[in-house]
């Protein structure tokens, strides 16, 4: 079984604005990187097809979906967190929105269908939408539909795992209370970056506590440190819950030249995590693997290397980081953007090495990882201050 692609050039239409950060501009630069590195040849693009009403009402409001589709006409004040900078009304923005729905649910449809063991959505991962408003440049949940679209598809234990540096707040929400969802989020302190939620203590609710795992990372932790936070939390966890698939935002905002938040990324560290998930969803879910996109918005010298990266890692096609950019990639963008200084390779030339946690040294995430053990390691049973576990 191939893994599934999903792209068409109809997905640039979510667009909340030339000025706006989430410029979808990111995805075109990423979808030609790869294919000028010959990361898709021979690979069918799936093209998806909007997401029905019956389908987005698994997560979203009635009166949510009809604001949404009205706001074009109505103007500015309309409500349900629509108009506001962070998420202004555009044309179309209900067919956009439903689109990038739509793309992640065929992701997940060839998967639950035997299809395809892994699948990736660049376009998707709108994981702040909340079920009765906007929030964080994102519509509609496109990761939060295809999670419940999922469970009634013959998954009954879901891992999604949020990579982004924004807490993935709408996701955690929609699943707060069901234990059949393991909500994984690495983000940067939500003291220092908005949302401003993803503490250790967030944890679930009723019989799903300890099914919402938030480790909280301190501005400026570069790649070792946000491996050695990961590696000290996730795998345990994932061990334990035994699921059936790995579900992933894979937002690269959390690379250091990101202008939107603090942490210190390099791709070298993004692709080390990809390869990491891989691992992960072929040692504890059967090898099934949903990988989307998220956020990201240095448009030019990161977003495009590293999603290509994601696709690449998804494919088993890895790419070596010392490979040079393309020239026609090279070109074209220069073109376009005579003054941006374009990097030289599919690198950032950074040490992902990392030491594991309980080694006896002590490393400023260190805080995190202990409080984020703390709260969830007993509720599945295992030891918060043994590294063992």
């Amino acid at each position: 079984m191939s893994p599934a692609v999903v792209w068409d050039s109809a997905l640039l239409g979510y667009d909340l604005g030339t000025d706006h950060p989430f410029n979808p501009v990111r995805l075109e630069l990423t979808v030609r990187l790869a294919t000028e590195l010959g990361v898709l040849d021979d690979v069918r693009l799936l093209v998806p097809t909007a997401a029905g009403d019956e389908e987005l009402l698994r997560v979203h409001a009635p009166e949510y979906l009809a604001a949404v589709r009205d706001a074009p006409l109505v103007g500015w004040d309309v409500g349900h967190g629509l108009g506001t900078a962070d998420n202004p009304v555009f044309s179309d923005m209900h067919d956009a929105s439903a689109l990038v729905v739509g793309s992640t649910l065929l992701a997940a449809r060839k998967i639950a269908e035997g299809e395809a063991r892994r699948a990736v959505n660049i376009a998707g991962g709108l994981h702040h939408a909340m079920r009765d408003h906007a929030s964080g440049f994102c519509v509609y949940n496109d990761c939060a539909v295809a999670i419940s679209w999922l469970l009634d598809h013959g998954f009954e234990r879901i891992a999604y795992i949020d990579t982004d540096v924004h807490h993935g707040d709408g996701v955690q929400a929609a699943f707060y209370d069901d234990p059949r969802v393991l909500t994984i989020s690495l983000h940067q302190h939500p003291f220092t970056l908005w949302p401003g939620t993803g503490y250790s203590a967030e944890t679930g609710r009723g019989k799903a506590d300890g099914t919402a795992v938030n480790v909280p990372l301190p501005p400026r932790t570069r790649d070792p440190g946000w491996l050695r936070a990961f590696n000290a939390v996730v795998p345990s966890l994932l061990a334990d819950f035994e699921p059936q698939l790995l579900f992933t935002q894979c937002g690269v905002d959390s690379h250091e030249e990101d202008p939107l938040a603090d942490l210190s990324l390099s791709v070298d560290g993004h692709r080390a995590i990809y390869a990491t998930l891989r691992d992960l969803a072929e040692t504890y879910a059967g090898g099934k693997w949903l990988a989307v996109g998220g956020g990201g918005y240095q448009l030019i010298r990161v977003v495009p290397r590293s999603w290509t990266h994601l696709i690449a890692t998804v494919l088993d096609r890895d790419v070596d980081p010392a490979t040079p950019l393309p020239a026609g990639w090279v070109s074209a963008v220069s073109k376009a953007a005579p003054h941006a200084e374009l990097p030289r390779a599919m690198t950032d030339d950074r040490d992902t090495e990392f030491k594991p946690w309980g080694d006896g040294e002590d490393d400023p995430v260190d805080v995190a990882v202990r409080d984020t053990r703390r709260a969830v390691f007993p509720l599945h049973g295992l030891d918060p201050d043994d590294p063992r576990d």
